[in-house]
């Protein structure tokens, strides 16, 4: 008696824990809440997780032809592709010169962003100068472009004889560039840095907009010399922002394909997304894999890396009145070089690459500058001498097949990524299951870690052969759909959850108390009070996938080509003047997309600078 009377508490207290396991049970799958973040769990679990495994499995495993080089037979197991890309005699060139090249291209771009950014974020941020406002937008503007219509601009113009196909200006003028300026290096990091200099204005004039001038005043107040109030405040406190621009950046470069493409595979000036495209292009999925997975490992430390420092950053607080906080500096007889240092910056970056560019698509002979040269041929001409390209751009069926293309694969992936990504806001809010909401926040977040060539080669692994019920997608438009999706979801997800943070429950509560059903209240309550959020998640992924490339590179095929992959197809054939005006048009889309963007969200890419 006495030995069962000791087992009843134990017993009592496993019967309470269970009773109260049942009712978590219970409550949590009263609404399709649960129901509905299992299926996210499985659906992204295959769209993100699945491809990056089948990646790393095919840098193990034997391919075929492969099977005499490795040892194993097919299907094996192998090291054979890390030791091929890594130590063999040929890894120079396919890993380690392109990783070098990638490494002193993102070094020079970061130096470049810093130094040109740093500047322009503290005259729009603490300075009277010129048409401060205009600047703010004005200067963001490069990042809204592809990073690839400067490098069609380079080549326009600095194009000489290294390669074929129609001369650049300065060639045809008479002063053929050297192959340096022209293609590799030098163009290509210019380039990026004056792609990615938005960032560190964003950055660090948001920063410098926080920061507290009562501290400079005080400093001052001691007899502390501009250049010391600068070293010891003014840097520490920036510095977190600083080293968030520099890891975004080098993480951006790490995967930047357009640039290289255009600039450095002409002349073999390989990086390591150009060197993953001829692995691909080569047929060596095993290789590939390999350079994938170390653009992926390098990507992810990096942001890794960059959420650090933000978390680090919040240590470094300024308190202070907010009239002294927006005080601007003066800057007296330097105000108008100033004004036109920026405008000077705005016009190598935007003007003169869309001028150069359009001007290219109406002259029959690049660099002549006569009347007689100029012509709309290029847009709406017939009976051209070019064989594959008989017709003005505006008349060629082709285009209007990869607006098409365009318009069906990015607009419906768009679509279901911003439903989903509500879904998912819906789930990790409302989802009393802490497990699935903690999942599908990181396992949605973390195409963003990944470099999109990495991921478009992830998808590739995955989809290029039939796996189980699922049968091969390569060379469909299902492919490029899911592709899209998956890469656009830490976007649409993250605008789901920061939506939904914001909705209380009592909308819902009063509406279930009334008798509304889980469905009834999404299209009332929720749909209706997060119709921004949703846009938002639709439209930035649309945005993005408009002139978005990497993925497009590895996935697409002539019969889906998308307007991208048009161009550079134009450019392999030296249609230059149709290559340009296809970029043109994505540059198009994409400049007065992002603003209506802002315009129906309600945002700006220049809050904080514009004063």
């Amino acid at each position: 008696m006495t030995g069962a009377r000791q087992t009843d508490p134990a017993g009592a207290v496993a019967e309470s824990r269970l009773n109260r396991l049942n009712y978590k049970i219970r409550t949590a799958w009263r609404e399709p809440t649960a129901i509905i973040g299992i299926l996210l769990t499985i659906v992204f679990a295959y769209l993100i997780v699945v491809p990056i495994a089948a990646l790393l499995y095919d840098s193990v495993e034997v391919q075929f032809g492969d099977e005499r080089r490795a040892g194993a037979p097919e299907g094996g197991l192998t090291t054979y592709y890390f030791s091929r890309a890594l130590f063999s005699p040929v890894a120079q060139d396919l890993f380690w010169q392109p990783l070098s090249h990638t490494l002193s291209i993102s070094v020079g771009a970061i130096i470049i962003s810093l130094s040109v950014g740093g500047v322009l974020a503290w005259l729009l941020g603490r300075t009277d100068l010129f048409a401060r406002r205009w600047f703010a937008t004005a200067l963001i503007v490069p990042y809204m472009l592809p990073s690839w219509t400067f490098a069609l601009a380079w080549r326009t113009l600095f194009k000489n004889r290294e390669v074929g196909g129609q001369m650049g200006w300065f060639e045809a003028m008479g002063f053929p560039p050297p192959d340096w300026l022209a293609y590799g290096q030098v163009p290509i990091t210019i380039i990026l840095a004056l792609h990615y200099t938005p960032f560190v204005i964003l950055l660090f004039g948001n920063a410098l907009r926080r920061f507290d001038s009562q501290l400079e005043d005080s400093a001052r107040v001691l007899g502390a010399p501009p250049r010391t109030v600068a070293r010891k405040i003014i840097l520490p406190l920036m510095l977190p922002a600083l080293m968030s621009a520099t890891v975004l950046i080098f993480a951006k470069c790490l995967g930047e394909f357009g640039v290289s493409y255009v600039l450095g595979l002409p002349v073999d000036y390989d990086v390591l997304a150009t060197s993953l495209f001829r692995s691909i292009s080569s047929r060596q999925p095993g290789v590939a894999a390999v350079i994938a997975i170390a653009i992926m490992a390098i990507g992810i430390i990096s942001l890794l890396i960059d959420a650090r420092l933000v978390r680090e950053s919040r240590k470094f607080v300024t308190v202070g009145g907010k009239g002294s906080m927006d005080r601007k500096n003066a800057l007296g007889i330097f105000r108008l070089p100033a004004t036109v240092f920026a405008g000077l910056i705005f016009l190598i970056s935007v003007g003169l690459p869309l001028l150069v560019l359009t001007m290219s698509t109406v002259m029959r002979v690049p660099g002549n500058f006569a009347l007689s040269n100029f012509t709309l041929d290029y847009w709406i001409g017939q009976d051209l001498e070019f064989v594959a390209f008989p017709t003005g751009i505006l008349l060629t069926p082709d285009l209007w097949t990869a607006v098409w293309n365009t318009l069906t694969i990015v607009g419906f992936a768009s679509v279901c990524s911003g439903m989903m990504g509500i879904l998912v806001g819906y789930v990790v809010v409302r989802s009393q299951v802490k497990a699935v909401s903690v999942f599908l926040r990181q396992v949605t977040f973390f195409p963003y870690l990944v470099p999109g060539i990495a991921f478009a080669a992830a998808y590739l692994s995955l989809f290029a052969v039939p796996r189980g019920p699922i049968p091969a997608l390569y060379g469909t438009s299902l492919i490029l759909i899911l592709a899209l999706m998956a890469d656009q979801m830490p976007y649409a997800s993250r605008a789901g959850i920061s939506a939904m943070m914001q909705l209380g429950k009592d909308p819902e509560e009063a509406a279930q108390v009334a008798g509304a059903g889980w469905f009834r209240r999404m299209i009332s309550i929720v749909i209706p009070i997060q119709k921004g959020a949703l846009v938002a998640g639709i439209l930035l992924p649309f945005i993005s996938g408009i002139r978005g490339l990497s993925l497009f590179v590895i996935l697409a095929v002539p019969g889906t080509d998308v307007l991208t992959t048009f161009s550079l197809r134009l450019l392999d054939y030296n249609y230059t003047q149709a290559a340009n005006s296809v970029v043109l048009i994505i540059s198009a889309i994409a400049y007065f997309g992002t603003l209506a963007v802002q315009k129906m969200t309600k945002t700006n890419l220049a809050d904080g600078l514009e004063g």
